[in-house]
């Protein structure tokens, strides 16, 4: 009989490899990037650009540019473009990020030979219609009013602003005046610029078989474009101001963000560190959790993790409290940093968070989707192809005393940014 008290055991996990990519050069510029899995007869083609708020030549310019590439072309209005999308069952949509913008289809593979057209006629042709860029910039500007009277946006806001500096893309604040004067014509050049197919990164992945010739050809026959200039890198360096107070009148809740300018992925030390972020706050056993959740009763969550981007990389330590308990929290923080920095880690609570470090990562490669996320990972940050193997390797060898070292070295709390959003006392 099965006995329910006893854990499963658990087992090691054995060498990790991602599928191998097949890319290709198309006569256009673009690179395409094919990862085929069969299991299931759908597929995903991303088309990414560096078109994200690093390149962008006004504040909000790669937002506005991403977001209307799906309210009309010179063929097709939202509507036309909403409703052969739905035709097909297919979802497409365009996000800009902060280094990069990418459009992504999601269909049925036999569907997307018909379906190309419209994504190539979405890129290619937007027409930025007066009215849908009018009411696009009043819904952005009111959904960040909406934003902006939660204090959790606000400690984020402030926090990037003081980690990266307020004339970086990484620490910019919105600025709705700003926002509200961008024209068309501006997008429209932006666009012309930013998403030549030169610029194009391409990544087909699932039951592709037969179809990757389709999408080359597609995307092959464009006019050879101009490559973008890198991109302006964030700051490097920063000093650490005393606790900045962001007040929120009337508020009953605070949201504390706390953390520093990180290693990059490309650091020698970077999995190493990774482990450690996780020992302090990366699961729900985690140090923070334990202590200021489960012992303290603050909050119903808090967490530490890397955020790594193309030109910045930053470490995050967050939660929401009540506005009285704010100022104890940050201690509770700091107490646990020191911690880390003086004492060793039992070895079962190492043991514990490697297994769930390593369990997550095996099922975030359960779909050729997430196995496609993680290659473009090793692209867009430059990368190494046996980058996951080593995080495998240096987690499952890593010990308490280098984690110590790590912890001497990045996680002093006199080194650390505080931001507090919340009542004013």
């Amino acid at each position: 009989m099965l006995d329910r008290t006893v854990a499963p055991p658990v087992q090691p996990l054995a060498r990790v490899t991602l599928p191998a990519a097949d890319v290709l050069t198309l006569p256009s510029g673009a690179r395409l990037h094919v990862l085929a899995n069969d299991a299931q007869p759908v597929v995903r083609l991303q088309a990414v650009f560096r078109a994200g708020k690093t390149v962008e030549p006004r504040p909000g310019l790669a937002t506005l540019t991403a977001r209307m590439l799906l309210e009309g072309t010179t063929t097709r209005t939202a509507r036309q473009i909403a409703d052969e999308v739905a035709f097909y069952g297919a979802s497409l949509e365009c996000d800009a990020g902060f280094d990069r913008s990418t459009l992504t289809l999601y269909c049925l593979t036999r569907h997307l030979p018909a379906l190309l057209p419209l994504v190539l006629d979405v890129l290619q042709n937007p027409a930025f219609p007066a009215s849908e860029l009018d009411q696009l910039k009043t819904r952005t500007i009111q959904n960040v009013r909406v934003e902006r009277q939660k204090t959790s946006f606000l400690a984020s806001e402030r926090f990037n602003e003081l980690l990266f500096g307020a004339d970086t893309a990484y620490g910019r604040p919105f600025d709705a005046d700003e926002y509200q004067a961008l024209t068309a014509e501006q997008a429209r050049a932006f666009h012309q610029t930013a998403y030549a197919l030169a610029n194009a990164e391409l990544f087909l992945c699932g039951d592709v078989a037969a179809e990757r010739e389709i999408v080359a050809a597609a995307f092959g026959a464009g006019a050879v474009g101009q490559a973008l200039a890198p991109a302006v890198a964030a700051v490097e360096t920063f000093a650490p101001t005393a606790t900045d107070r962001v007040p929120v009148a009337g508020s009953l809740q605070a949201s504390i963000r706390m953390g520093r300018l990180w290693p990059s992925p490309t650091h020698p030390d970077t999995h190493r560190l990774k482990l450690l972020a996780n020992v302090l706050g990366g699961y729900f056993g985690s140090r923070l959790m334990r202590n200021i959740r489960e012992d303290k009763g603050l909050t119903y969550g808090v967490y530490a993790s890397v955020a790594p981007r193309e030109s910045g990389t930053s470490l995050v330590i967050g939660t929401d409290v009540k506005g009285e308990s704010a100022d104890f929290a940050v201690s509770e923080i700091e107490m646990e940093l020191r911690r880390l920095q003086e004492e060793l880690i039992p070895a079962e609570e190492l043991e514990t968070v490697k297994n769930y470090l390593l369990g997550k990562f095996a099922n975030e490669l359960s779909t050729v989707f997430e196995q496609c996320d993680k290659y473009k990972t090793l692209v867009f940050l430059g990368l190494p192809a046996d980058y996951y193997t080593e995080f495998v390797q240096q987690t499952e060898a890593t010990d308490a005393e280098t984690l110590r070292k790590l912890a001497q070295e990045y996680l002093a709390p006199e080194a650390m940014q505080t931001v507090i959003a919340g009542p004013v006392n």
